[in-house]
């Protein structure tokens, strides 16, 4: 019998992700990266290490650092035993996370990977000479960067632009997760519980559809009437904001946009209902505003579970889970989006790196889409590994 190993999370991703490994093989040759530097600000957990390591295959210097409260320290520590720089803590303070960007652009890499335009913000602010652009992977920072594009005039090749990211990550896989989460979360069930999301893009498609299958009863608020529409002719309830936060047991906010769920609702809030989050920012559940409302009587933390009880003067009670942050990457065991999705979405990434490290995209296509070839390219090959 062979001699056996103990192998760890890092492990179990990487032999998974393959076509990240038939990107790096083909890397290997090509060295695309040779002599560059990619700084990197996405969430650091096991998946990312593929994408890095792919990165490294083709010659990058990494320089890294996380998102708020998604580091995950054996991460950093595998990344650091790799040789790689890494300037991340596993924060909530945004004064501590913005330390770690700036000392990712003191080391003035030629590409950014940006993960909520924290890198390219900043980058806007203090240029240097040498940065020749990169990519984007949110929506969240795409609304950001946009009124920026006269400022950081370089190609910036949105991710979540792309339909592949639209349908395999946003749609399947944030929508999995999260209903994941909520369960590792809660270990609470989901049968005959009142359900209301918020925001019916990819990501409220997804989420609507697993809380539904998982035999809740949803309902979906939007802004748009074009997507309510969409929503009620997809099955869904779709009633009045304020009907809709009284009837919940659980509100899920998935929409990229601030105070979505704000003090100003404490009122409408169920006894005992549950808040989370699915967004990028931990802004879109106002969790400050709530405890600082003098209609709030206090807090209770459940520390190790990641949940913060709200009580009411009134007697009511409500839950918010992993402090309002990304609750799929918040909380106990914290998994994120599944492999495959993310094996194709950072297969996403390293081709549009690729891209821009060629150059001859030129500052037109600043805060752009990802090209459709790219697209292809991508499903065409993930479709070749799966027959």
């Amino acid at each position: 019998m062979d001699q056996s190993s103990s192998l760890s999370r890092i492990d179990w991703v990487a032999r998974s992700c393959r076509l990240l490994a038939a990107t790096a093989a083909e890397f290997r040759d090509t060295r695309p990266f040779a002599g560059l530097t990619i700084g990197t600000g996405i969430h650091l957990e096991p998946k990312t290490v593929a994408l890095l390591m792919t990165l490294r295959a083709g010659g990058a210097d990494l320089v890294c650092t996380g998102n708020l409260n998604s580091t995950q320290p054996e991460t950093v520590d595998y990344l650091r035993a790799q040789g790689i720089k890494v300037f991340a803590t596993q924060t909530r303070d945004p004064e501590e996370h913005g330390a770690s960007l700036d000392a990712i652009l003191a080391e003035k890499p030629d590409l950014l990977l940006d993960n909520g335009g924290d890198l390219f913000a900043r980058a806007a602010d203090t240029p240097y000479a040498n940065l020749l652009g990169g990519t984007e992977e949110t929506t969240s920072g795409r609304t950001r960067l946009i009124p920026m594009r006269d400022r950081l005039d370089m190609p910036i090749l949105v991710i979540n632009d792309s339909p592949i990211k639209q349908f395999a990550e946003n749609k399947h896989a944030v929508g999995q997760s999260l209903f994941e989460s909520y369960l590792r979360f809660t270990n609470r069930s989901t049968n005959g519980k009142r359900v209301t999301v918020f925001g019916y893009g990819a990501c409220g498609k997804g989420t609507a559809a697993c809380f539904r299958n998982a035999f809740s009863t949803v309902s979906v608020v939007d802004i748009d009437p074009v997507t309510t529409l969409e929503a009620h002719l997809d099955g869904f309830s779709t009633p009045l904001r304020e009907v809709a936060i009284r009837s919940a047991d659980i509100l899920i906010t998935v929409t990229g946009y601030p105070d979505i769920i704000a003090a100003t609702d404490l009122p409408l809030i169920r006894d005992g209902a549950i808040l989370m989050n699915g967004g990028h920012f931990p802004h879109e559940i106002d969790a400050e505003g709530f405890r600082n409302s003098p209609d709030v009587a206090g807090t209770d933390r459940y520390e190790a579970e990641q949940i913060e009880t709200v009580r009411m003067r009134d007697g009511r009670t409500f839950h918010i889970l992993g402090g309002g942050h990304m609750a799929n990457l918040a909380g106990p065991r914290p998994l994120g989006n599944t492999i495959e999705s993310m094996d194709l979405g950072f297969t996403l990434q390293a081709r549009c790196l690729e891209r821009v490290a060629k150059g001859g995209l030129g500052g037109e296509a600043c805060v752009i889409p990802v090209p459709a070839d790219i697209d292809a390219l991508v499903a065409s090959a993930y479709l070749d590994l799966a027959r």
